[in-house]
């Protein structure tokens, strides 16, 4: 059996997916729009929300305690919608700034998408840029090898990830239809909840993305053994955001081993229960 019988498309996200080997691009500009209204944020606590839209992002830092704290501190108020308008309005000019040079296409993606297009599969994508950066970013990418089919960003739907829209608008694009006859690869957990929303396969990317967050000499420097650690320490600040995210929810089971996970365990698994010839499996798994 071909694969075309058995996949008609995959969408890939952008920044540590496809482009930006370690999604560096939007690390420093986080840190630097915090720092204009005088309030310091770690490239750590920038990169949690990532693959969000990038004001929900802006949103998500600044509902954390300890940066909250900070912004009550230095404002005399805790933050307001205003005030993450006014925090988005700095971001989003200094990404667009710099996006052009982070557009360089990550070793190995050009030939893997070459290979599946051979196979007959479509191209899509998705991202949490908006589409005045991606302008910026388009051009160099498609001179290094990837050109997707569509483009759908933030701001193209009515919500971003974890939401499927994004995904869901871009299988309406391509005209592929049921949604697992296609597979989201992203570096991002929002991103994989977005595939796994849209009823898709889906792929989680690792070491170019951002989970480990280095340029290509970074990893080239690190020792297969130094990944686990890395590993580790990612997935227990992961775990760390569903249990804070599930306790939002009204959640209060130990280790977020609760009914939230059940749920999305039951639809994984209703979903894998499809006939074989329309069988999705949404998995998360991991590749280097």
């Amino acid at each position: 059996m071909t694969p075309q019988h058995l996949l008609r498309a995959v969408v890939f996200d952008w920044a540590g997916t496809v482009v930006d080997h370690g999604s560096l691009a939007p690390m420093g500009v986080f840190v630097e729009a915090f720092q204009e209204f005088g309030v310091a944020i770690s490239i750590e606590e920038a990169r949690g929300p990532m693959g969000m839209a990038k004001r929900p992002h802006i949103a998500t830092l600044m509902a954390l305690p300890r940066i909250s704290a900070a912004w009550a501190k230095q404002h005399g108020h805790a933050p307001t919608e205003a005030d993450i308008d006014a925090v988005y309005d700095v971001f989003v000019p200094k990404n667009r700034a710099v996006a052009a040079r982070f557009s360089d296409v990550i070793p190995g993606v050009a030939d893997v998408v070459a290979t599946l297009r051979a196979h007959g599969l479509k191209i899509g994508s998705t991202t949490g840029y908006t589409r005045d950066i991606m302008a910026e970013i388009l051009p160099g990418a498609a001179a290094h090898g990837f050109a997707p089919d569509c483009l759908v960003c933030t701001g193209d739907t009515p919500d971003g990830r974890p939401t499927p829209f994004m995904l869901w608008k871009a299988l309406t694009e391509l005209g592929v239809y049921p949604p697992w006859l296609s597979v989201k690869v992203d570096d991002t957990e929002v991103g994989i909840a977005e595939g796994i929303s849209a009823g898709a396969w889906t792929v989680g990317v690792s070491v170019t993305g951002n989970v480990f967050g280095h340029t290509t000499g970074g990893n080239a420097g690190n020792g297969a053994g130094s990944f686990p650690h890395q590993a580790r320490r990612s997935l227990g600040q992961a775990q760390c955001r569903r249990r804070t995210l599930c306790r939002k929810r009204g959640c209060r089971s130990a280790a977020g081993d609760c009914g939230n996970r059940g749920q999305a365990s039951a639809r994984r698994t209703a979903l894998t229960e499809q006939p074989p010839s329309s069988q999705s499996v949404a998995s998360g798994r991991s590749v280097g």
